[in-house]
């Protein structure tokens, strides 16, 4: 799926509307035009604090490291709600510029203010920008911005006003909903075959050690 969603956000692939017709060009959106940045602390004491892991996305401290690794006050936490994306700025294995996450797994958590966080407004569709992150697309820009001799202990120096002026070039939002839906459904095949593949793997090991009974 990932030479797919390549193909796909690089405009290598292009779809046609239900009329047969082609989509409207893409064009150059800045960040702070599709969203909003979020600045709100935890006033509420919410003690689901996350992070960011390249594979597993935002994920709590305790489901990731058994244990929370924050600061035992995390009131000046940003609180972020399902759906809403986070930047860690700190470059990973697949992940040269740092990763962008969406928080899917919990209705709500904290991050730490070392993260850029945003939600996206109604111009853009959440699931199709979900996939452009992961693409990496938005590595050549983040690169312009990062400051030179900046990867101390492998945190980029990325400005926040810097990363909202960030331009991606998207198709529109009808295409948009094309292209996720796509995604979406390739990526739910994967996943119910790979269960099917466990279950096998499970039959498999059963009737071999029942074998030699």
């Amino acid at each position: 799926i990932k030479g797919l969603r390549e193909q796909l956000v690089n405009q290598k692939v292009r779809f046609k509307d239900k009329n047969g017709n082609d989509f409207p060009e893409w064009e150059f959106k800045a960040l702070k035009d599709i969203s909003q940045r979020i600045i709100e602390k935890n006033l509420e004491s919410n003690l689901n604090v996350l992070t960011i892991s390249a594979q597993l996305g935002l994920i709590s401290q305790l489901d990731f490291f058994n244990k929370s690794v924050s600061a035992r006050d995390v009131s000046g936490y940003y609180i972020l709600q399902r759906n809403d994306f986070a930047y860690n700025k700190s470059y990973s294995t697949g992940y040269p510029m740092g990763a962008i996450k969406r928080l899917t797994k919990y209705e709500k958590g904290v991050v730490s203010t070392l993260y850029i966080c945003f939600r996206l407004n109604s111009h853009v569709n959440i699931d199709f920008m979900e996939h452009f992150f992961e693409s990496g697309l938005q590595n050549r820009e983040i690169e312009k911005i990062a400051q030179e001799g900046a990867r101390n202990h492998g945190l980029l120096n990325v400005g926040i006003s810097d990363f909202f002026d960030i331009n991606f070039n998207l198709p529109s939002l009808s295409e948009q909903k094309r292209i996720s839906n796509l995604l979406s459904s390739m990526n739910t095949q994967i996943t119910l075959e790979k269960m099917s593949l466990e279950q096998y793997k499970a039959q498999k090991d059963y009737l071999l050690k029942n074998l030699f009974i």
